[in-house]
């Protein structure tokens, strides 16, 4: 099981990571309405922060994102069953095979390794900020300077009492 598909399996809804019954229900090589009767049987563990249904909307927006390779596997009528990292970590306790133990072990290593990523995204980015804001201060003279060069209406008065930059030409050698 390749870490790149299941991470390519995970989905932001309603600002949570989420994956869909159909896509566990291929990792888990089950069913979906397997996946789905076993969840239904165990439902008091997997209350709304481990699992949820999608809106008739959520699902119509989500599902011209993916693309469906396998439809017959959803009927047109029936929402699909999302499940966070800890809904999926539930399933290998309904499902209860060994290949559902070991299933549930990659996606949250894939859930992990996100985060990970995520983490390492956010601090670069502040990185980026504080590195930008030295230099904006740093160059602020030659901004200034480019800035009204580039301006049309400049005034013949501002040139005589701007502040020189460059060398000055010593006349004893």
């Amino acid at each position: 099981m390749e870490l790149q598909n299941i991470q390519n399996s995970i989905y932001e809804v309603r600002g949570q990571k989420v994956m869909f019954d159909f896509d566990l229900a291929l990792l888990y090589e089950v069913e979906t309405r397997v996946l789905n009767q076993a969840v239904k049987r165990n439902i008091d563990i997997f209350p709304t922060d481990f699992m949820f249904q999608l809106s008739a909307k959520e699902w119509a927006s989500m599902s011209s994102q993916i693309v469906m390779t396998y439809p017959i596997k959803r009927p047109k009528g029936a929402l699909p069953l999302v499940f966070t990292e800890h809904g999926v970590t539930m399933l290998a306790n309904v499902l209860k095979s060994k290949k559902a133990r070991q299933t549930s072990i990659a996606i949250v290593r894939a859930f992990i390794a996100l985060k990970q990523y995520a983490m390492s995204f956010s601090e670069l980015t502040e990185k980026l900020k504080r590195l930008e804001a030295k230099n904006n201060k740093q160059y602020k003279d030659v901004i200034k300077a480019i800035n009204y060069l580039l301006s049309k209406d400049k005034i013949q008065t501002d040139q005589h009492n701007r502040r020189r930059i460059g060398f000055v030409k010593d006349e004893n050698p």
